[in-house]
């Protein structure tokens, strides 16, 4: 991870491998659509646009608050130093999960700009290609227990490498046209000791699973996440 301070008030973090001039310009969506190199958008909390850069597809997502918070103030965080910013926690916990050969997206480049007493941040991060997330998956049809198997093992080695995924569920686990499982949106998350947190994170995902039954009929039985919670216990081969 290398970084540049293009001003006082700003901080790019970025990896040399794929970034060869960081810029501010990277994280303004209207720089991609200027050279056409706008590949997609995804809605969220905000608008996360898909865009082609020198080496691969990426995402790039602006960091806004949730809830009614977020209603009063979308996008500023109380400033408390460069290495608590969101975007720099974000960069820094993909980084070391990808060297634990965790599946995770790769983290391209990360913004922080301060204003005052408060900052804003942006994310750029490799888009997973030909992937779908499991509420996309299972809305078609069921998936097998060597799949399942497949999600508990990579949850396993994210909890082996010491990082508790505080928003695990269905819609941040995708699986690709290779069948590999990737773990995504780590904002929030955060490394952690001991053990307690990961039987909530592994409650918190059937607890999403039981809920996408109900909104969206996905087609799951409780059964499946025996399956998960035995690939989880095996770990990844």
């Amino acid at each position: 991870m290398q970084h540049i301070t293009p001003n006082p008030n700003t901080l790019i973090w970025y990896d040399s491998d794929y970034i060869s001039s960081p810029d501010e310009q990277l994280f303004n969506p209207a720089y991609w659509k200027a050279q056409n190199r706008v590949i997609g958008s995804a809605q969220g909390r905000g608008t996360t646009w898909f865009v082609e850069t020198e080496h691969l597809p990426a995402a790039l997502r602006h960091y806004r608050r949730g809830g009614l918070f977020g209603k009063l103030v979308r996008d500023q965080y109380w400033f408390s130093g460069w290495q608590n910013t969101r975007s720099f926690l974000e960069f820094s916990l993909l980084n070391k999960l990808a060297k634990a050969n965790v599946n995770v997206p790769r983290p391209l480049a990360a913004l922080a700009v301060r204003s005052g007493l408060t900052y804003r941040a942006d994310l750029l991060s490799e888009k997973i290609a030909n992937a779908q997330d499991l509420v996309a998956i299972l809305q078609v049809g069921r998936i097998d227990s060597a799949a399942y198997h497949r999600i508990g093992a990579e949850i396993r080695a994210m909890h082996d490498a010491g990082v508790n995924h505080t928003d695990l569920n269905i819609h941040n686990v995708l699986i690709d046209d290779k069948n590999r499982v990737w773990i995504i949106d780590f904002d929030k998350c955060s490394e952690q000791s001991g053990d307690s947190w990961k039987q909530d994170n592994l409650s918190r995902l059937k607890r999403s699973f039981e809920k996408e039954l109900g909104r969206y009929q996905i087609h799951w039985q409780p059964t499946d996440f025996d399956a998960l919670l035995k690939g989880y216990q095996q770990g990844k081969q």
